[in-house]
């Protein structure tokens, strides 16, 4: 199923982008998620998620297979298996980020597969599940790693 979400972040797209591939970095910001090793642009970890009365938490990898500045294009695939043998979860998740005056503008578009229970339930509900992580990912990443100052600035970090 395909899943698609728009952002924006208040720092300029060079800041962005900088931040926006740093997997260590940002890792913290997603509800849920947990690295747990890495070596240049794979990544190991966990992510638990609550769909409807159901958890899941899967263990996985994610790999950037395209990481275009000039464009600030980049193209991450992740797949876990769900820790209790109940299935399995696959994606592909693509992300522009469009200077847009001071601020940057992020697309997200991600194709998603899940198995197993998780897979019981519509796009509406994963769609909605997505949505609401990707906002508590977006407030936690100003919150914590794009601090603005009083002056306007973002400290980045």
């Amino acid at each position: 199923m395909e899943l698609v979400h728009e952002f924006s972040v208040p720092v300029p797209v060079e800041q962005a982008w900088q931040v926006l591939t740093d997997v260590e970095r940002i890792a913290p910001c997603l509800p849920g998620a947990e690295l747990t090793g890495g070596d240049g642009d794979s990544y190991q970890g966990q992510v638990k998620v609550k769909v409807g009365p159901i958890t899941a938490q899967y263990r996985g990898t994610a790999s950037f297979t395209e990481k275009d500045e000039s464009k600030h294009r980049v193209v991450l695939k992740a797949a876990g298996r769900d820790t209790r043998g109940q299935g399995t979860a696959s994606a592909t998740v693509t992300a522009v980020m469009v200077p847009d005056g001071g601020t940057t503008a992020v697309s997200i578009v991600t194709d998603l597969s899940v198995t197993g229970r998780v897979a019981q339930f519509g796009r509406g509900v994963m769609g909605d599940v997505s949505a609401r992580l990707l906002e508590q990912f977006v407030r936690n990443l100003e919150a914590d790693v794009l601090r603005v100052g009083p002056d306007g600035a973002a400290s980045g970090g």
